[in-house]
């Protein structure tokens, strides 16, 4: 048969997932002395493609022809081939609403579920709609908007200076940026990404937003600094933004501050966007730059700015969330969150047991760590072959491992963050939407120090997989479906001290011919140093100039930085020991959750894996 035809039978008998990319006709397989397949002599499929599992295969139609050009260009790839799995180039969750927010602009009908259902072009070629019914408010949206779970839960914090809890983002821009353009475009912006224009009020009953009308009044300043050295220039830069970081007023849009900061005529001037929080996040911040070199390019040209149709408002996304929070579908979770045995986790050790008091936000310090270019390319692309895992299992894996090795315990409690976008309510498309829609919510990892990597692997998996609906709940159940009674169940739990966030990768969000570029200061302290912490230890990770990066923050006033050092180096190691194991010849293997319409356990899946290597060697 040809390779096309085993492809055929093999896509009738098993899961997309399970079919192999490529086929390497061998005469006779390589054999030990003992008669069973030698795996380590087996020739790889294609030697000019090592971190892929098969051989390129070009678009054989215009839709995967499409595709395939947005695959490459999200995930910043020369070419892709149809047969090429989604994961092992590298992909991720964050990166599949970037994906099918530029196929919807194209006119194709994608959900980050199909993406994440069918993995490669050929098998999403298949099943991509095309004209989407999808009809989302495309004038400007006002009025009151529905407080969101974290919005809800930002204000349960009761910070002391709420106004000041921000995002920003620093770029390089030519010394010829025009300012008068930029300010039309953040114009424009406003106008387009409605979350932008919320403002918030106390009352009475408590915190409400409204999604404002444009103000004429634009939130743009020039600083000129061509004046000073280059080296007053980075002090000057980094006072005005910290200034620029807590000017903000939650009761009067928009929350969005931008300044240009001009440096010399010869000298790329630098660009800072400083945006509360409550009204963008991480995928948000990937939208706006998008929209950012977009607009800026049209309005140079003389050309009038036209942005991608709009998806479904922020507004209409919380009131649908309002509503499913009073589902009966959604109350079937809460079994699940309160199973959750968390008093079994103890409290986290300190240098200094001062109590919570001294957990403060101006006590917080960092220690940062890295992967290699060469790991991280590994991480991404040549790890999830092994198990059929995402990122986040792996990076939970190496956190559980070294955690138990620290406590002395099998069990670590982490609030994990997740972009929130979750395909759970019909005809609802929040790829091209900015807010914050982020989730946080609790999970209980149980992971022996002696479980063996590949295990280990397989179980934290497993149990990332059981989490209903990515998390979205969590927030649901706790802050908006208004039973008291619920509420104070979920509040008296156990907390978690650790919190762990992956952002994704952002090598791909500013093209290196952009002419917007990440600055290399600081855009000043992004919250207030008044107030507390939330958690002891916050872990946050993401991929930038290639390589992995690791925030372990903590307080000063509580941890020493060798403490910190040492949990973060042994995160490292357990890290590296993982790749190590997924790039082995013994690595390898499937868990209940590659296989969604069986009830099998681990042990029946490894005892028939088992079974079927036995009967081939």
């Amino acid at each position: 048969p040809s390779m096309q035809e085993l492809r055929h039978f093999l896509k009738q008998q098993l899961p997309e997932y399970m079919v192999p990319s490529a086929f390497v006709l061998l005469d006779a397989l390589p054999l030990t002395p003992n008669g069973k397949v030698d795996r380590r002599a087996l020739p790889a499929p294609d030697t000019t493609r090592p971190e892929l599992a098969g051989t390129y295969v070009a678009p054989r139609t215009s839709l995967e022809e499409l595709l395939a050009r947005i695959w490459a260009d999200i995930l910043g790839l020369e070419q892709v081939g149809i047969h090429d799995n989604f994961f092992e180039l590298g992909g991720d969750s964050i990166l599949s609403i970037q994906i099918v927010a530029r196929a919807n602009q194209a006119g194709l009908n994608l959900a980050p579920k199909q993406l994440f259902g069918h993995q490669t072009i050929a098998e999403l070629a298949a099943v991509a709609g095309t004209n989407s019914v999808l009809q989302a408010e495309q004038g400007l949206v006002t009025g009151e908007v529905v407080l969101t779970p974290i919005q809800r839960w930002f204000f349960e914090q009761e910070f002391a200076e709420p106004h000041y809890w921000n995002q920003a983002m620093l770029l390089e821009v030519p010394p010829t940026l025009d300012m008068a353009l930029l300010s039309q475009l953040v114009q424009q912006l406003l106008v387009h990404h409605d979350a932008l224009r919320l403002r918030f009020m106390r009352s009475a009953s408590g915190w409400q937003q409204v999604n404002a009308l444009p103000d004429e009044a634009v939130p743009c300043t020039r600083v000129d600094l061509s004046a000073l050295s280059k080296v007053e220039q980075v002090p000057a830069i980094e006072a005005t933004a910290a200034k620029l970081q807590a000017s903000l007023n939650l009761s009067e849009e928009p929350l969005v501050r931008v300044t240009l900061f001009e440096l010399g005529r010869n000298q790329p001037s630098r660009l800072l966007f400083v945006i509360h929080h409550l009204v963008v996040d991480g995928v948000s911040w990937r939208i706006l730059l998008e929209d950012l070199q977009t607009g800026y390019q049209q309005l140079s040209r003389g050309l009038p700015m036209k942005l991608p149709p709009k998806t479904t408002s922020f507004q209409d996304w919380a009131q649908r969330l309002s509503e499913y929070a009073q589902s009966t579908v959604l109350e079937q979770e809460l079994d699940y969150w309160l199973a959750q045995p968390r008093f079994l986790v103890p409290p986290l050790p300190r240098d200094y047991p001062q109590g919570k008091d001294a957990n403060t936000a101006a006590s917080a310090s960092n220690v940062v760590i890295s992967l290699s270019s060469a790991e991280t390319r590994t991480l991404l692309q040549e790890v999830p072959q092994a198990y059929n895992t995402q990122i986040n299992d792996v990076l939970l894996t190496a956190l559980a491992q070294v955690f138990s090795q620290w406590l002395g315990t099998r069990y670590l409690l982490v609030d994990l963050e997740g972009h929130g976008r979750e395909e759970i309510l019909p005809g609802v498309d929040v790829s091209r939407t900015v807010g914050w829609f982020t989730t946080v919510f609790p999970v209980l990892l149980d992971l022996r120090e002696s479980d063996p990597p590949g295990s280990a692997l397989k179980s934290v998996k497993e149990q990332l997989r059981r989490v209903p609906n990515r998390g979205i709940g969590y927030g649901l159940l706790r802050y908006v479906k208004g039973d008291a009674e619920i509420t104070e169940k979920l509040r008296s739990l156990p907390q978690a001290e650790v919190s762990f966030n992956y952002l994704g990768q952002f090598d791909q969000v500013l093209s290196p011919d952009s002419m917007f570029q990440i600055a290399k200061e600081s855009s000043g302290p992004e919250h207030s140093r008044l107030g507390s912490r939330r958690h002891l230890l916050e872990v946050n990770a993401l991929v930038a100039g290639g390589q992995l990066q690791l925030d372990w923050t903590y307080s000063s006033s509580l941890h020493q930085q060798a403490t910190i050092e040492s949990l973060a180096q042994g995160f490292l190691t357990a890290l590296r020991s993982l790749i190590a194991h997924c790039q082995s010849p013994e690595a390898g293997g499937y868990t209940p959750s590659d296989f969604p319409l069986t009830q099998m356990s681990q042990d029946a899946l490894d005892t028939a894996f088992t079974s079927i290597e036995f009967e081939e060697g």
